[in-house]
């Protein structure tokens, strides 16, 4: 079996009976909140789909998009909107890169490296992604 997403980190923001410390990210749905659509059972303490997938309802703790990645093979991704303003995007990529699960580090730090060249081409794109990751 795969390792868990989240695993034994007891510090994560995940809660403790959530989907994520026991399955890899694939494995599980991810809602928005808490809803009739993945009623909580109280003989596990988990909350499932109809077709029983595990679901986590907290997409913040888990650095994941609400997204049906189990239900509908749906893989976890984000897309990058960098701010207008030049002064905002270290603090946005800093809050974004952050909040982010581990599994989609790789493909923001890229969408950020092509899109800060893009809207800011007399940044330097090293500099502020390490200012964003300090």
């Amino acid at each position: 079996m795969t390792d868990a997403f989240v695993g034994d980190d007891v510090h994560h923001l995940a809660c403790g009976i959530c989907p994520s410390r026991r399955f890899p990210v694939g494995e599980f749905d991810v809602y928005e909140r808490p809803t009739r659509d993945c009623p909580f059972d109280p003989a596990d303490g988990n909350r499932y789909t109809a077709e029983r997938v595990p679901v986590c309802v907290h997409p913040e703790k888990v650095g994941l998009p609400a997204g049906r990645y189990k239900s509908d093979g749906t893989a976890p991704g984000v897309q990058l909107v960098l701010p207008a303003d030049e002064s905002a995007l270290v603090p946005y990529l800093h809050d974004v890169l952050y909040g982010a699960a581990p599994v989609l580090l790789e493909d923001l730090i890229k969408q950020a490296r092509a899109e800060i060249s893009r809207h800011f081409p007399g940044l330097d794109v090293t500099t502020t992604l390490r200012r964003a990751l300090s």
